[in-house]
């Protein structure tokens, strides 16, 4: 989750540098357009020519020019000045007007990544219940080929099938599981539930939790994820499994259900592992625990 806030957070630098970069260009061509109207005031106060024309001052800034050499009293060249500033001054605006759409532009690309952002870690806070510790994928091998991969070749001569053992099926369980088979991944959890107790019930009970969360099944994930936590509370999978009960609990939004289960979970953990530990806080976060 730090990487990912590391790569983003330069696209949204990036994106509030632009922004202010925008605005000072903004300013300045606000500032232009009031300097060109205030020009353009200044001249049309000075009409009529013909005012203050003995010396050059009269009420403009700029003295009338002289007629064109034979000329036949035709309008005096000011006008053209004055139009030129009037189209200066709609350039201006309309460059005033662009920027202003970039800026909005900008300012929904950063709307979008935060909540993108926001999304992301969601779904990694959820996927943090599914953590666990599956058992890796087996390497290729007889135990690792799934019976409906084998050839159907029991008229072929050769031998049957060796029998699942429930290390095997829970191994295959669990490699559902990370595949999002949850379907799978709960029938074979239930299937080693069914045996003879051990102590890979207690992963197999995890696994049930894992596979009913997968299913969004909350309120039954979040009583398997308890029933892991009582078949061994100081087990490994006990911070685990009451990390899935408040994902489960946050889930269905029973906030102060988390806070409980988080409460306990640092009562009875003061020193988890850090990957716990964060997951804590997240969830602390997000049901608003004191």
């Amino acid at each position: 989750m730090l990487t990912l806030l590391a790569g983003l957070s330069p696209l949204a630098v990036r994106a509030q540098d632009t922004e202010q970069m925008t605005s000072r260009e903004g300013i300045a061509l606000q500032n232009q357009i009031m300097d060109l109207r205030q020009q353009l005031s200044q001249m049309q106060s000075a009409a009529p020519w013909g005012q203050g024309q003995g010396n050059g001052q009269g009420n403009g800034i700029l003295p009338p020019p002289a007629p064109e050499a034979g000329g036949n009293g035709g309008p005096p060249a000011g006008g053209d000045l004055t139009a030129q500033l009037l189209d200066r001054v709609m350039t201006l605006e309309q460059q005033v007007r662009d920027m202003r759409g970039q800026l909005d532009q900008l300012t929904n690309q950063v709307q979008q990544q935060n909540a993108t952002l926001a999304k992301q870690i969601d779904d990694m806070n959820f996927a943090m219940q599914n953590g666990g510790h599956p058992a890796p994928r087996p390497a290729a091998g007889p135990d690792a080929i799934p019976a409906e991969a084998a050839p159907a070749a029991a008229g072929a001569g050769e031998a049957p099938a060796a029998k699942s053992t429930p290390e095997t099926v829970l191994r295959d369980g669990n490699a559902a599981l990370m595949h999002g088979d949850y379907a799978a991944a709960q029938a074979a959890a239930k299937q080693v539930l069914a045996g003879p107790r051990g102590p890979l019930q207690i992963d197999a009970q995890f696994l049930l939790a894992q596979s009913l969360a997968g299913q969004k099944q909350y309120r039954q994930s979040a009583v398997a994820y308890y029933d892991t936590y009582n078949r061994s509370p100081r087990s490994g999978r006990a911070p685990d499994a009451l990390l899935g009960v408040t994902a489960s609990l946050l889930a269905m939004g029973d906030k102060n259900s988390a806070c409980q289960a988080l409460a306990k979970l640092k009562s009875e953990f003061p020193s988890p592992a850090p990957r716990v530990k964060t997951a804590e806080a997240a969830y602390r976060t997000r049901a608003g625990c004191h």
